[in-house]
């Protein structure tokens, strides 16, 4: 196609005025400019001239105060069902233009015009013109890991709106209640023009790619603390998002099914608190987001009552084996921050209470609180036991451990191991006081 159309143009624009234009950006016609009201053809020496001045001069070029449109020119008979679709970021694959287009009606041809700049052009023939005015505004649907969408949207919204004002396209997000355990994913749909929706994906899939980079270098910063840890498998960070896997930190961190807990059928009840703000987030509309929880985890989860109407924080008692307690935790702990309630780039930290017999607080302190401290240096998380508590009428007094997931879930394990060897301890005694006893008889 050599015959352009020249839109745009002032009606005082005159053929010499034209001739100066092309002149000027050393493009040749091979015929005379014919100039109507408004608008002009004229014809190239072949179809690669044509194709230069559309990128040369259409939208770039200024006369008499108008910036001219320079186009293919379209047989009348085609003109309904003919669309010329500009600035294709180079990212955009064709697949997914194609997949786009044909949900509006039979695409009879689809045909790339230029190939020379960073974005691109095609011209998109469709069976009828009302096929052809749908177009003008088509969907695009995105699939993003629930993980993910939370720092997306941002604060009240703020960067969705951001998105949306900079791209000029509508944006909304599938709903929480059509998650499942099977399906994590959210439908994140973009209503605008191709280049529009186009560019807002650009946009989208930044903010995503940004998430999953800081969830990634997190985790790899602290997965040798549990060796054997397969985060991906418990939902901790998506395993379906679309994105590579890391390319960094040990082998074993990603390999396993599970991680490795030693076979304990006994029952751990932990007080983890968090924001008090987060608390509607983790309970979700009508109670869903924590009754799936609870499944998800095999855990009961639980929030206590406010100690005060201004309390910065809320109680979430967690009860089930250590399985259940890691899958729970680390749901809660990517929940406050996919919600946003803190910095992006910050890792959560939160308190976790672990009530403790009074008669093995010494063994978690150790002899001159060398066992606590080597458990600090191990975990990277902060465990105190509060000096002078009262134990409760269970005789038993709290360890308030402090710190990032990962770091409290090792110090949690390591306390638990203490309690067992404790235990067993007292069961050695026990059965050795029994015969001797008996003998004394």
């Amino acid at each position: 196609m050599n015959k352009l159309y020249i839109g745009n143009l002032s009606e005082n624009a005159v053929p010499s005025d034209l001739e100066s234009v092309f002149k000027d950006a050393k493009i040749p016609v091979s015929g005379p400019f014919l100039v109507k009201t408004g608008y002009a053809f004229v014809d190239c020496p072949d179809d690669s001239w044509a194709l230069k001045a559309i990128e040369a001069l259409s939208g770039k070029v200024e006369l008499h105060g108008k910036l001219i449109e320079v186009e293919h020119s379209v047989p009348k008979r085609q003109r309904i069902r003919k669309l010329q679709i500009r600035n294709i970021p180079p990212h955009l694959q064709w697949e997914v233009l194609d997949s786009l287009l044909v949900q509006y009606g039979v695409v009879e041809s689809c045909e790339q015009v230029n190939t020379d700049s960073e974005t691109a052009v095609v011209n998109v023939t469709y069976s009828n013109k009302e096929q052809a005015r749908h177009t003008e505004e088509i969907p695009l649907k995105i699939l993003a890991h629930n993980n993910f969408v939370g720092r997306l949207i941002g604060k009240e919204g703020r960067n969705l709106k951001k998105i949306e004002q900079d791209t000029d396209t509508k944006i909304t997000i599938s709903p929480l209640q059509e998650l499942t355990l099977y399906n994590p994913e959210r439908t994140i749909t973009v209503k605008g023009s191709v280049e529009t929706c186009a560019r807002a994906e650009e946009e989208i899939m930044k903010k995503i790619r940004e998430s999953y980079e800081n969830d990634i270098a997190s985790m790899n910063l602290q997965a040798h603390l549990i060796p054997g840890l397969n985060l991906n498998a418990l939902g901790l960070f998506p395993p379906t998002s679309g994105m590579p896997p890391p390319t960094s930190g040990p082998p074993s961190a990603m390999t396993p099914p599970y991680p490795q807990f030693e076979q304990q059928s006994e029952t751990e009840t932990v007080h983890l608190f968090i924001p008090a703000l987060s608390v509607g987030a983790i309970i979700g509309k009508q109670g869903q987001h924590i009754k799936q929880l609870s499944r998800f985890a095999g855990a009961s989860i639980k929030i206590a009552p406010a100690e005060a109407p201004d309390a910065k924080v809320r109680m979430v008692i967690i009860t089930g084996p250590p399985e259940a307690q890691f899958k729970a935790q680390g749901r809660i702990y990517g929940k406050i921050k996919e919600e946003n309630f803190v910095s992006p780039k910050e890792e959560v930290k939160l308190e976790a209470h672990i009530r403790v017999p009074s008669f093995a607080a010494g063994r978690v302190i150790g002899k001159g609180g060398k066992t606590v401290n080597e458990l600090q240096n191990l975990s990277s998380a902060e465990v105190v036991v509060p000096r002078d508590q009262t134990p409760d009428e269970n005789d038993q007094v709290v360890v308030k451990i402090t710190g990032h997931f990962y770091a409290c879930q090792v110090a949690q394990r390591k306390i638990q191991e203490i309690l067992t060897q404790v235990k067993q301890h007292q069961q050695q005694k026990a059965l050795q006081s029994g015969p001797s006893q008996s003998r004394r008889k």
